[in-house]
């Protein structure tokens, strides 16, 4: 939900779902048919491991890092991984990228970037729920344009505060 002053998107974890699968059906009408997914850690993971199970994918991941100060609100300096985790081989062929948005573009365009070096990558698509108006980067699909780019309070930022304490509390009877 979308607060009066488009400056704040809530995201149920049902809406959240069915964003990730409204992304998928827009993946296979587009008709493209790719070998690999690569997903962005951490907001990638959970689009990218629906999008593998759906199309029976490989789920290759990189981590990624920009956002710590300020509780993660405020972009910092853009750390990549070295190396990318997959169960087998290399990353190569037909490749979509997945991630959870694309904010300022800035993490897109660099991994984009990257792996069009990769001789072993012969097309390279990206995929995210949404994009912000404000972004650099457009992804080839996405679900959402957000064109006052609002903060996204995703669901599963509950657990960036709970530790294992708190989370005990819950199950105490």
């Amino acid at each position: 939900m979308l607060t009066e002053d488009g400056k704040h998107l809530y995201v149920s974890w049902d809406e959240y779902h069915m964003l990730i699968e409204r992304l998928a059906l827009k993946i296979h009408a587009s008709g493209w048919e790719f070998d690999q997914i690569l997903c962005l850690a951490r907001g990638g993971l959970r689009p990218g491991d629906v999008i593998s199970r759906v199309f029976d994918k490989p789920l290759a991941i990189m981590s990624t890092s920009s956002y710590r100060a300020e509780e993660g609100t405020i972009q910092g300096r853009l750390d990549m991984a070295k190396y990318i985790t997959m169960p087998k081989g290399e990353l190569a062929g037909r490749v979509l990228l997945v991630d959870d948005l694309s904010d300022s573009g800035i993490t897109l365009r660099a991994v984009v970037d990257r792996l069009r070096g990769m001789a072993a990558i012969t097309e390279l698509r990206s995929a995210v729920i949404w994009t912000k108006g404000v972004s650099s980067y457009t992804p080839d699909y996405h679900v959402e344009l957000l064109p006052t780019s609002p903060w996204i309070h995703q669901p599963f930022e509950e657990y960036d505060h709970l530790r294992p304490d708190g989370l005990a509390k819950k199950f105490v009877i």
